[in-house]
């Protein structure tokens, strides 16, 4: 058992030469060469199936449930509409949010209108102030020539202060007139913030699927009154499923360095490898085992959650004896294989099996030695067997 060791099947049929048999022909049998070779140590734990998304739809607004479209046991599909609640309320909020909306646009143009009147009157009144001061300063040359009355002098001077109060005016018509608009701009934002919010209660009305999957439990009735964050329904999805076990304190550090793990099902021999292992950091204070979480590509079949399953934990390798699995045999209570000694005959003899290995071996812990050679297949194993004992008993009675 020190040479390097590797399974080999052997290509070759071995044909089974029975002495003392004549000339009979007798069909092949399928060997293999039971050797010793480094395989994974998969501790073995018992792990529960749970869905990854699982979840709880509660009302996001206040109202009568008036419908249910589904109930416990339902497929649903995702975006599909799980309960509909009254929403006369919502409604009226969303109108009385779109006529804030209209007001504030029809105060924005009316603003709008004033600043374009403002600066028309700004244009207007700066250019007869225009006119009044270069009048005032002509009347006011006449005055100190001495050629005209003091009386339109004044005149002049009044005429021209009145025309610049006239622009002052306008002016502050001007700011009036910008800060209503802005004020209305303001009111406008306020009211679209308004109307979105409306429209947002409003849709909450309506209560939809996050993701597809199947109702685990209806929370509510159809007519009861519902407030804000009443839980509607329960449920999971069957696409993205993990195995959530408790890992000894004696086997942590070794699961961590290899990070690798099958799941095994009463169907499957081989184990299904883990796509992802999350290992929390802290062991529970009552157990001292670690809490980790097995993710899987798919969710296979026949797998539902709260389902236990055995989930094996990749902690080392070591040299074993491996057969191919299908040369173990199983008669009654004796698990054996058939050895072929090196006239080709097969001989049943009883063996210790371990766990099986992923490639579809099994390993042998007792009764089996390195180097025998084994039939791949017990049955024809045993009928070539029997044949050969019936032909022994048939010699030796002519004789």
């Amino acid at each position: 058992m020190s040479r390097r060791h590797k399974l080999i099947l052997m290509g070759v049929s071995v044909v089974l030469a029975l002495p003392l048999i004549g000339k009979a022909e007798i069909s092949p049998l399928n060997t293999a060469v039971a050797v010793e070779e480094v395989v994974v140590d998969y501790q073995m734990l018992d792990g529960q199936i749970e869905a990854v998304n699982k979840s709880t739809v509660s009302s996001q607004t206040a109202g009568v449930i008036s419908k249910l479209s589904y109930d416990v046991g339902d497929v649903v599909e995702k975006d599909a509409l799980i309960a509909r609640i009254s929403s006369e309320n919502q409604k009226s909020g969303l109108r009385q949010a779109q006529a804030a909306v209209s007001e504030s646009k029809a105060a924005i143009s009316s603003a709008s209108a004033a600043v374009v009147q403002a600066e028309a009157a700004i244009r207007e009144a700066t250019a007869n102030y225009n006119a009044a001061r270069a009048e005032f300063n002509r009347v006011k040359g006449l005055y100190e020539k001495r050629i005209i009355a003091r009386s339109q002098y004044d005149q002049a001077e009044a005429n021209m202060k009145s025309t610049l109060a006239r622009v002052e005016s306008a002016k502050a018509n001007l700011n009036a007139a910008k800060a209503r608009t802005n004020a209305a701009r303001s009111n406008l934002a306020s009211a679209q913030a308004g109307l979105a919010k409306a429209g947002e209660q409003l849709s909450y009305t309506e209560v939809v699927a996050p993701y597809s999957g199947i109702v685990t439990e209806r929370l509510v009735e159809l007519g009861e009154v519902v407030s804000a964050g009443t839980p509607i329904m329960t449920g999971i999805s069957l696409q993205e499923i993990r195995v959530v076990t408790h890992v000894p304190q004696r086997l942590i550090l070794a699961v961590r360095k290899n990070k690798a793990a099958r799941v095994y099902t009463d169907d499957d021999k081989t184990g299904i490898v883990v796509k992802k292992l999350t290992i929390f950091p802290y062991a529970d204070e009552t157990t001292n085992a670690f809490k980790v979480r097995a993710s899987l590509d798919s969710a296979p079949q026949g797998l539902f959650p709260g389902v236990y399953v055995k989930i094996g934990f990749n902690v080392g390798s070591e040299k074993r004896l491996v057969v191919p699995e299908s040369s173990v045999a199983y008669r009654s209570e004796v698990t054996g294989v058939y050895v072929v000694d090196e006239k080709g005959i097969p001989t049943l003899r009883q063996v210790r099996v371990g766990r099986r290995t992923p490639d579809g071996k099994v390993r042998i812990l007792a009764g089996l030695d390195s180097g025998e050679i084994v039939a791949i297949d017990p049955v024809h194993a045993a009928v070539l067997l029997k044949t050969h004992q019936q032909k022994l008993h048939e010699a030796a009675s002519d004789e």
